[in-house]
């Protein structure tokens, strides 16, 4: 009985049940994990490989100036294709991956050869030196009309030349501004075969001399004379007899101020260039020529001067 009496004694044990496995959800997580370190470092090698003008384009690609279009073309990949193409539900962003760099060169290259001449040619430098030639010829003459004017004004307003003037004729040539004092009818320069000048022609001289001694054109004188022959036992010819009045008239213009070194020739050349050449025994083809001798080249035949 006294095992009757034993009350049962009950133990109770909580039984702990473990999560087990937990299923294959960290599976999935890790994969997740492991492909975009996959793609982080796959990125960075693509990067690393790509040219340079790819890089640019996709930095161009990430900036807010990209151009939107509505076609579908183009390729899915940027480092391959050179676009981007992102599909969207109603239009598609076309990125042209073109480098920056190069555009602006290609740019700044076009706009120099734009406006950059092509180089002239020999003929075409010719001509244009030959222009300036003839405008500067043009302005030395304006000089040379300017200095006939002056000559003009000072002997008319001289009381003791003004009737001598008819003594003087000034022309431009293509060498330069030749003044002429010739001899007139009952009126010479000069004694007969002599380089004796007398006072109204020297006056005259200095005239000119006074009105050229600023300028720094050289000066060239020739001395002329008719056809008659002066040939002497001692052999003085009319080509003494030019020469030694070339010199005589040169020796006036020192006097009134033209200087020694602007004297280039003093020549004498008798009767071989004539005034008037179907008339050569005419006393005006005696003669004192003076030459303010051109500072600038001659112009090519072919070419007009005005």
């Amino acid at each position: 009985m006294a095992d009757e009496n034993i009350r049962p004694i009950i133990k109770k044990v909580k039984k702990v049940v473990g999560g087990g496995a937990h299923g294959g959800a960290w599976k999935v997580a890790y994969a997740d994990f492991v492909t975009a370190m996959m793609a982080f470092f796959m990125l960075l090698w693509l990067l690393n490989v790509a040219p340079p003008e790819t890089l640019s384009g996709l930095a161009d690609y990430f900036t807010p100036t990209t151009a939107v279009s509505s076609s579908n073309s183009g390729g899915n990949d940027p480092l391959n294709a050179g676009k981007n193409v992102v599909k969207g539900s109603n239009a598609v962003i076309d990125v042209q991956l073109k480098p920056q760099k190069k555009n602006e060169e290609e740019e700044r290259k076009s706009s120099e050869g734009g406006n950059e001449k092509s180089e002239p040619t020999p003929e075409e430098i010719r001509d244009l030196e030959i222009q300036d030639l003839i405008r500067q010829q043009e302005a030395e003459n304006e000089d040379y009309e300017d200095l006939i004017e002056k000559i003009n004004i000072s002997i008319q307003q001289s009381q003791t030349l003004n009737e001598f003037s008819e003594h003087i004729q000034m022309e431009i040539t293509e060498d330069g501004l030749k003044i002429q004092l010739i001899d007139r009818d009952r009126r010479p320069m000069f004694r007969r075969g002599t380089d004796e000048m007398y006072s109204f022609a020297q006056n005259l001289l200095r005239e000119i001399g006074a009105s050229v001694q600023n300028l720094s054109n050289r000066v060239t004188i020739e001395g002329h004379t008719d056809n008659t022959s002066r040939e002497s036992r001692q052999g003085y010819d009319n080509w003494d007899l030019s020469a030694d009045r070339a010199n005589r008239a040169r020796r006036v213009l020192f006097s009134a101020g033209v200087t020694s070194d602007r004297f280039f020739a003093v020549l004498g050349k008798a009767s071989t260039a004539p005034l008037y050449p179907r008339n050569p025994e005419r006393n005006e083809n005696r003669r004192i020529a003076i030459l303010l001798m051109r500072e600038t080249d001659s112009v090519p035949r072919g070419y007009e001067i005005d």
